[in-house]
């Protein structure tokens, strides 16, 4: 169990790439097309059909052992990616606090936590389609 969290823990860079990726195609490709809303939005879906498809590809690759193990695996995915979002954001690109908390408000149809949410559970929901 502990060589498949170690290979699961490295496997977090290949999110970070997806979602530098995504968010790439956002800013070049549609967002000068649309509302900053409606692009947050659509690349949001984008991001998680990214995610979903490296995510299926990795657990069909490193078999999850446990419902315990998916849930670790989803919960270190998870703190990453917080981490990562708020100290590169902030410290490294300068973005205030503020616009980083915005995009957690749901109520002005700022949907990036399901990016967060499915992070957290997609190792869980592929163990149980593949067990």
């Amino acid at each position: 169990m502990k060589i498949n969290i170690l290979k699961y823990t490295i496997s977090w860079v290949g999110l970070l790439v997806l979602a530098i990726l995504n968010g790439a195609i956002r800013e070049k490709v549609y967002q000068p097309f649309m509302s900053e809303l409606s692009a947050h939005q659509l690349s949001t879906a984008m991001g998680l059909c990214l995610f979903g498809i490296y995510i299926w590809f990795l657990t069909g690759t490193w078999r999850i052992g446990s419902a315990a193990e998916a849930f670790t695996v989803g919960g270190i995915w998870l703190v990453f990616t917080i981490l990562f979002e708020f100290f590169f954001f902030h410290y490294a690109m300068g973005h205030p606090w503020s616009r980083l908390l915005q995009d957690y408000n749901l109520f002005k149809g700022r949907v990036w936590i399901l990016v967060l949410l499915w992070t957290a559970i997609a190792p869980y929901v592929f163990y149980r389609i593949r067990s």
